[in-house]
């Protein structure tokens, strides 16, 4: 295995613990949510890039194929869990709410 390959190897692993460290250090699911969101796209990208000088052009189309399905499906998958989080998670903690209805508004309105 060719150094380069290794130390992006390495440097993708490393991503993705700091991402794993997030998740467990951060208080709130939004904050978690946005650690694991952000940083296991990038953490695969970088890995997929060491794998792909070890594994040459054949290897390579695969792995982009691989990157280009995970960019892609990420964020609305992240998108449908911050949903899902800020119907059900109790929110008054929050300083401010930007996806409550507005207090003016009649909720027969929606």
């Amino acid at each position: 295995m060719t150094v380069f390959a290794q130390i992006l190897m390495v440097a993708g692993a490393a991503v993705a613990l700091l991402a794993g460290i997030g998740v467990l250090r951060f208080s709130t699911p939004y904050a978690r949510f946005h650690s694991a969101g952000k940083a296991s796209p990038v953490a695969f990208l970088i890995v997929a890039a060491g794998a792909s000088f070890e594994l040459g052009w054949d290897g390579a189309a695969y792995l982009v194929i691989a990157a280009a399905a995970m960019v892609l499906t990420m964020p609305v998958g992240v998108h449908l869990l911050f949903r899902a989080v800020h119907r059900t998670y109790d929110n008054s903690h929050l300083c401010r709410d930007d996806l409550a209805p507005a207090e003016d508004e009649s909720p027969e309105l929606h």
